[in-house]
């Protein structure tokens, strides 16, 4: 009995594993598939009789931080952690500037470029987030590194610059890879990789709780994208349209409900699974998303297209698969040749 003790009890905490693993797979594939579902619809399929578009994409980016940002003082008040600041305030409204610059390139990307060809270009951003990780936290990256990133855009170029001829953006009567919307997603590549990297920064400078950077990010982009709706004249107009078309009403609620679930969802699976498994999720919701805008809003793929896309999940999975193989240290040999144990190494 006493040898069997171990066994179940290496079983129950593998069994607990894979729940915990189904958990955090289900949760980010369904709160982002929906969220990019709806993203779509609400950017590119006309409301009501009237075939009347929704324009307000800094509307769209308020709802979602003032949802996020209550939920995330909520938990801070829950759990009874500190509302006060660790850093700075200008360095939060920095990240919040950055952003709400890349939402919006993104949801203004949906007028003039698919959802499948945006998904797919999000992948580009590898060489950005390189070279703002090389300018800000003075990283140093492999070759291998370089070539992936290379290859991936490479088949993002591909998907984006060889669409299928019946897929036509609602704001455009050419085809939808225009140069305004392939420099919209330039310019969510860029924003977004400097994001990502200044928060990194702040992570790692500061002892700073999450949900604390989300409550005083999400803080900012309010105040921001707030700012901006009034002087822009568009908030009252945008807040007629939800009025007058309840199922857009409808659609932006949930829309910034599963946005705000899936940053809780993202940061679980990152502290209980690391970074790979969450870049492996994520790769997998990025291909499952564009074929399920393909058969939700018809969107045919050209030939192109598909190489395209063969090759950049081709390469970032294969990426996963080498970083999942590191090579253990060679032990160091001390002068009276005994082996040392090998010493950590950093990224």
């Amino acid at each position: 009995m006493a040898e069997q003790q171990p066994s179940l009890l290496m079983q129950g905490m593998k069994e607990n594993k894979l729940f915990k693993m189904a958990f955090a797979v289900t949760g980010i594939m369904s709160t982002l598939l929906i969220y990019g579902v709806l993203q779509e619809k609400i950017m590119r399929v006309p409301y009501g009789p009237n075939k009347e578009y929704f324009k307000y994409s800094l509307f769209l980016v308020f709802c979602n931080r003032i949802t996020t940002s209550a939920v995330s003082a909520g938990v801070l008040l829950a759990s009874k952690k500190a509302l006060d600041p660790v850093a700075p305030i200008y360095k939060y409204c920095v990240v919040s500037v950055s952003n709400i610059l890349t939402t919006t390139c993104q949801y203004e990307a949906l007028k003039y470029v698919s959802f499948p060809v945006q998904t797919l270009a999000k992948c580009a951003k590898m060489i950005p987030v390189m070279i703002w990780g090389t300018l800000i936290m003075q990283k140093k990256y492999t070759g291998r590194d370089y070539l992936f990133a290379l290859i991936v855009t490479l088949g993002c170029s591909i998907f984006i610059l060889f669409p299928a001829a019946g897929d036509i953006s609602p704001y455009s009567r050419g085809s939808e890879s225009t140069v305004w919307g392939v420099s919209l997603m330039i310019g969510y590549l860029g924003f977004d990789g400097f994001t990502s990297t200044f928060q990194d920064k702040l992570f790692k400078g500061y002892d700073m709780e999450i949900h604390n950077q989300i409550f005083y990010t999400t803080m900012c982009s309010c105040m921001i994208s707030f700012t901006g709706l009034i002087l822009q004249g568009n908030l009252l107009m945008a807040i007629d349209f939800v009025s007058r078309h309840n199922d857009c009403f409808i659609d932006i609620a949930i829309l910034s409900t599963v946005a705000t679930i899936s940053q809780f969802f993202i940061s679980y699976t990152i502290r209980s699974f690391g970074a790979l498994a969450f870049a492996t999720i994520m790769t997998t919701r990025q291909l499952v998303s564009i074929l399920l805008s393909c058969v939700w809003f018809a969107h045919p793929l050209s030939s192109e297209q598909l190489i395209g896309a063969v090759i950049v999940f081709g390469s970032i999975y294969s990426k996963n698969i080498f970083r999942s193989k590191p090579k253990p240290p060679l032990p160091e040999q001390t002068e009276n040749g005994s082996s040392s144990p090998p010493r950590a190494t950093t990224a």
